[in-house]
């Protein structure tokens, strides 16, 4: 998986593209951990995304409540595949996602 950061001011930008799987979720996982600190708009473009496991949703999750707490985040460009797992899982009721 690859993570292409763009940081301006409080927003940050991540754009994710291959597979967010057990293997790469630590990726993602220390990304955020690093960057997120003072931001209070965080986006994440899933256009470039091919596979979404568990691991990924639990960082997706952890990365939601954080935002809760000190600003909002929202995904967007979810492909048909992945926006199946959100509905599914359940998780489209709990994540921002802009199509």
């Amino acid at each position: 998986m690859t993570i292409t950061k763009n940081q301006n001011g409080s927003h940050l930008d991540l754009a994710l593209a291959g597979r967010l799987d057990t293997t790469t979720a630590p990726q993602l996982e220390a990304e955020l951990k690093q960057s997120i600190n003072g931001v209070t708009e965080l986006t994440l473009d899933l256009a470039g995304l091919e596979y979404l496991s568990s691991a990924g949703l639990r960082v997706l999750l952890s990365a939601q409540k954080v935002m809760n707490k000190q600003g909002s985040m929202v995904i967007k460009n979810v492909n048909e595949t992945i926006n199946e797992i959100f509905e599914v899982t359940g998780f489209a009721d709990i994540l921002t996602i802009e199509s």
